[in-house]
């Protein structure tokens, strides 16, 4: 197990389409998973793509719990999600913040919908088909842009309308930030 680097936006691979994977159970892609477990764990995020650490390939990992990043994050555990697409969208969308690790330091609010139905393959080939809503389905939606050449940037009216994180903190928390 090794920690990746993760490239930051700028990156070629980071706007590239990622190309599908046919075999998940070559020892390069199963290294991959675990790999990018480490690494995400390690960067303390909820997501993170294959394209962020350099492979353009269509697997990601979610996973989420609580944290300084993601206060109101809902628990789950690591999850491998191989060839995602999203088959069905509600047709409602809400703002919430988004930050990125390969957009290091910044924060916007990012309209995506609120609920999803997708379907992909689990790191042992086995197909699944759910609807995920809310906070999961941002990072599912959030993810699969990694997949597609997208970041978060690239969803914002003006990349202006991203803030840095300090001034993201003081509007989620301003009295635990008053120094």
């Amino acid at each position: 197990m090794s920690t990746l680097t993760i490239l930051q936006r700028g990156e070629p691979v980071l706007s590239a389409i990622a190309k599908p994977i046919h075999n998940i159970d070559s020892a390069e892609i199963k290294q991959l998973i675990i790999d990018l477990k480490s690494t995400v764990a390690l960067a303390k995020g909820v997501g993170i793509a294959a394209p962020q650490v350099g492979q353009s390939l269509r697997l990601f990992i979610m996973c989420s719990a609580p944290s300084e990043r993601y206060p109101d994050a809902p628990l789950l555990a690591p999850s491998v999600i191989i060839n995602p697409e999203i088959t069905h969208t509600n047709n409602e969308q809400e703002l919430g913040w988004e930050g990125c690790l390969s957009v290091k330091g910044k924060r916007a609010l990012v309209p995506r919908y609120t609920s999803i139905e997708v379907k992909f393959l689990d790191e042992n080939g086995i197909k699944h088909a759910q609807t995920l809503t809310g906070f999961l389905a941002r990072i599912f939606q959030h993810e699969l842009d990694h997949l597609d050449g997208i970041t978060f940037i690239e969803r914002l009216d003006h990349e202006s309308d991203a803030i840095d994180e300090q001034q993201w903190r003081n509007i989620i928390s301003p009295t635990k930030n008053c120094d």
